[in-house]
C-alpha cells in the first residue's frame, strides 16, 4: 500500500477583494473638479492680467492662422508697373563689341545722359550658319556674334539634340530676340497679354548699293521706316491653346498675327501668320526672322536682314527700329510698342490678431511712465487709459521678433474698443 504525503496550509482561508466602483468613480469626479476647478481659476488670472496690461497673446491654429493661401498676381511688365513699352531708347554705354551681340533698351532716357533710365529689355540677332555678323574680338573660331547668340538660345530653350528652332512645323536659320528684364518677370510673363507691333520697315539698300546685294550692306546705320502707315501685331495664341505645349525650355506658346486691345483676338485664327514662340517661364520672345523678312502682303514687315558672310549686320536694329516706330502708327486709343504684364502665384498665410477691450490698454513705452516707481505719466490713465496701436510684432516660441506689419493709420484703443487686425505674410 503507498503512503503519499500531503503538506497542510496553515494560512487559513484565502479572502478575495474587490474595488468599490462607487468610491472609484467618485474619486475621479472629485479629480476631475479639481483639474476644472485649476483651470477656471489660471483662466479668471489670466482675465484679470489683461486688464494690467498684455505684451503677448499666442495664436489658435485652428482659429487665428490661415496657411497656404495660393492666389495669382499680375502686374504690368515694364517700369511703373505698367504694361505699356511705347517709348524706348538704345544705351550708349555699351561698347561697339558689346552692340554685335546685344541692344540694351530702356525706358525714359538713354542711361548715359539720364540716371532715371530704366532697363527693360535686351534686344538681339541669331543666325545658325553666323551670317550678318562679323567678329570683332579676332578670335579664329569664326565664332560670330549671330551664331553665338543663336546657339545660346537653343542651348537654353531647345532639347540637347534639337539644334534650330521650329516654327509652324519650319526650322529657321535666323532669329530676333527680345529677352525682359528678369527682375520684372518675376514667375513668367503673363499669357495672353502680351503683344508685339511693328512698323513696316524702306526694306531698300544705301545709295550705290545693287538691289541684289541689299541683305550684305543694310546695316542698322540705314534703317529706316517705310514711310507708310503699315504695321503688324503678334500676340501669343493662350487665347486658343489652354496651358500651351511643354517643352524643354518649359512652357512654350506660338507667337501669330493678333491684338490684345478690347480682348484677345488672332487675326484669321483659322490659318494665322506665325511669327515665332513666347517661353513665358523665361521671359523671351523668339521671332522668325525669315518671316519678319518677306513683304507686307505676305505677312513680314520688309525687314530685309543682313545675312552676308562676314558683314557686320547690325539686324538687331532693325527690331528696335520697327518696334519703337510703331507706336505712331497706330489707331487712337490703341498702344504700339511692346504690351506684356508679368504673373506669378503668391503663397500667403493670414494671421488674425484679435483684440478685447480689456487687452492691450496700456503701453511698455518708457513715455508712458513718469519716476523711479514707474507710475503712470498721466494720473487719468490709471482708470480711463488712451493708447495707440501702431505695429504688430509676430514673435515665435522663445519670444524672438521675427517680423513685424506696420498699420496704415494708428489705431486707437481703450477699454470700450476692440479690434480685428489682419496680417497677410507673402511668400
Amino acid at each position: 500500500m503507498a503512503i503519499y504525503n500531503r503538506r497542510i496550509s496553515r494560512r487559513g482561508p484565502v479572502a478575495f477583494r474587490r474595488n468599490n466602483p462607487v468610491s472609484a468613480t467618485s474619486q475621479v469626479e472629485s479629480l476631475a473638479r479639481q483639474l476644472a476647478d485649476q483651470i477656471i481659476r489660471q483662466r479668471e488670472q489670466a482675465k484679470a492680467r489683461q486688464r494690467l496690461g498684455r505684451i503677448y497673446t499666442n495664436f489658435d491654429p485652428t482659429d487665428d492662422v490661415l496657411p497656404n493661401n495660393i492666389e495669382t498676381v499680375t502686374r504690368g511688365l515694364f517700369a511703373g508697373n505698367t504694361g505699356s513699352l511705347t517709348s524706348m531708347f538704345t544705351s550708349s554705354n555699351l561698347t561697339a563689341t558689346q552692340k554685335t551681340y546685344i541692344q540694351e533698351i530702356f525706358s525714359t532716357g538713354d542711361p548715359a545722359s539720364n540716371n532715371n533710365a530704366n532697363s527693360e529689355l535686351s534686344m538681339a540677332y541669331g543666325h545658325f550658319n553666323g551670317s550678318g555678323s562679323k567678329d570683332l574680338t579676332g578670335n579664329l573660331n569664326n565664332d560670330t556674334p549671330s551664331r553665338a547668340i543663336y546657339k545660346q538660345y537653343a542651348q537654353l530653350l531647345l532639347a540637347p539634340n534639337d539644334k534650330k528652332f521650329t516654327i509652324n512645323g519650319t526650322d529657321t536659320n535666323e532669329i530676333y530676340i527680345l529677352n525682359f528684364n528678369r527682375a520684372r518677370v518675376r514667375e513668367k510673363l503673363d499669357p495672353g497679354n502680351f503683344e508685339v507691333s511693328l512698323a513696316q520697315l524702306s526694306g531698300s539698300a544705301p545709295s550705290g548699293i545693287v538691289n541684289g546685294f541689299a541683305n550684305n550692306a543694310h546695316t542698322g546705320s540705314n534703317v529706316k521706316l517705310s514711310g507708310t502707315s503699315n504695321f503688324i501685331q503678334i500676340i501669343d495664341d493662350s487665347s486658343v491653346t489652354s496651358g500651351g505645349s511643354v517643352s524643354e525650355g518649359g512652357l512654350v506658346y506660338n507667337l501669330v498675327s493678333g491684338s490684345i486691345d478690347e480682348g484677345t483676338t488672332i487675326y484669321n485664327p483659322t490659318a494665322p501668320v506665325y511669327y515665332g514662340l513666347l517661353y513665358p517661364q523665361h521671359g523671351v520672345a523668339i521671332l522668325n526672322g525669315e518671316v519678319l523678312n518677306k513683304d507686307i502682303s505676305l505677312g513680314g514687315v520688309n525687314f530685309n536682314s543682313v545675312t552676308g558672310s562676314g558683314v557686320q549686320g547690325d539686324n538687331t536694329v532693325k527690331l528696335f527700329t520697327s518696334i519703337s516706330g510703331s507706336n505712331a502708327l497706330t489707331p487712337a486709343g490703341v498702344n504700339g510698342g511692346i504690351q506684356a504684364r508679368s504673373s506669378e502665384q503668391v503663397k500667403s498665410t493670414y494671421y488674425f490678431v484679435r483684440v478685447k477691450n480689456a487687452e492691450y490698454n496700456y503701453s511698455n513705452n518708457p513715455s508712458f511712465v513718469t519716476g523711479s516707481l514707474g507710475e503712470l505719466f498721466f494720473k487719468t490713465m490709471v482708470q480711463d487709459p488712451q493708447v495707440y496701436i501702431t505695429t504688430v510684432g509676430l514673435y515665435n516660441d522663445r519670444r524672438e521678433l521675427l517680423a513685424t506689419a506696420k498699420l496704415s493709420q494708428p489705431l486707437l484703443k481703450n477699454y470700450t474698443r476692440e479690434a480685428l487686425i489682419k496680417v497677410k505674410l507673402d511668400f
